[in-house]
């Protein structure tokens, strides 16, 4: 197992330093001089004599190369420059945004598997009947529809007609709701749709058909053996959701002024703060194949079958 860690840990490297030099490139030949992007936010008057400084000063004086690895360098130590809007280091915005989009990460995570798994599974065992109908109807729905359409409506709604919940999410309880509704509907919908197809495939396999002859109870082999056996594709889903919402959902924060790393990201493209979307990529890449290796090992503990390369 520490070998396997070891391995996919060392596997990060390429994948950032890749991650890096096409995020560096790309804002690098984006339009526009960071030079006078960085006095005009910061409400310096601009000239000629200023710009060519703060050119010198930033390094920007430097072929792309040296100004690559000087970025890359000081990565490594942890320094992942300053925002060109307020001089802050681009680490402490995202340590700062961090905390809210991990609060709402949790907060529709736990609201979809909550619904979705009792739903797929209820979906699995009425298969085409009446009920298995209506929730799957739900689902085409809930799945067609885009999360910033759906925040509107909830907007609409709850906050502006019937006054039950705030417009903007000022960082309390009540604020959470609206947003996390937004993001969890499209994910219920499509966990719902997984998890039936996941349990509808177990349901088929010799094992119920034996548990079923020797006459245990349906209950014990649904929730004993068949969800449990169902949890690789649950989990799967789950790893791949829950590095989005870490990621920061940017339409929804957005939207409801959710102060996270969406609206980091998406207030710095705004702005055409670059250092902080290099730290932003940089982080999404991190929080990518660190996701993806807690999956992968959890699988093990799911399944004993499954090895640590995710092979049975």
């Amino acid at each position: 197992m520490s070998r396997y860690i070891k391995k996919r840990l060392f596997q990060l490297i390429p994948i950032i330093l890749g991650v890096s030099f096409i995020t560096f490139s790309l804002m690098y030949i984006a339009p526009g001089n960071p030079a006078e992007m960085k006095l005009s936010a910061q409400g310096i008057s601009v000239s000629n004599e200023i710009i060519e400084q703060t050119k010198i000063e930033m390094g920007l004086d430097k072929p792309f190369l040296w100004q690559y690895f000087t970025w890359l360098t000081n990565l490594i130590k942890g320094d992942m420059g300053t925002s060109y809007v307020d001089n802050m280091p681009v680490s402490k915005k995202l340590l700062i945004a961090m905390p809210s989009t991990i609060i709402l990460a949790f907060s529709s995570m736990g609201l979809t598997l909550l619904i979705a798994i009792p739903l797929g599974v209820l979906c699995a065992i009425k298969q085409n009947k009446c009920i298995d109908y209506i929730i799957r109807l739900f689902t085409f729905v809930g799945t067609s529809i885009p999360n910033f359409f759906l925040a509107l409506v909830l907007i609409y709604f709850f906050a502006m007609k019937l006054k039950w919940l705030p417009v903007l999410a000022s960082g309390s309880f009540k604020g959470l709701i609206l947003p996390t509704l937004s993001l969890s509907t499209v994910m219920i919908s499509k966990y719902i749709r997984q998890v039936r197809a996941a349990v509808l495939e177990e349901l088929g396999k010799d094992y119920v058909l034996g548990a079923k002859t020797r006459g245990i109870n349906e209950k014990v082999i649904i929730y004993s053996n068949v969800v449990r056996n169902s949890m690789i594709t649950i989990v799967t889903l789950v790893g791949l959701s829950f590095g989005s919402l870490l990621g920061g959902a940017a339409v929804v924060e957005t939207i409801f002024v959710w102060r996270g790393l969406g609206k980091l990201v998406v207030d710095a493209i705004g702005a055409r703060d670059y250092p902080v979307i290099q730290g932003f990529v940089v982080w999404m890449a991190i929080i990518y194949v660190t996701i993806n290796l807690l999956t992968d090992l959890s699988y093990s503990r799911l399944d004993p079958r499954v090895n640590y390369e995710g092979e049975i």
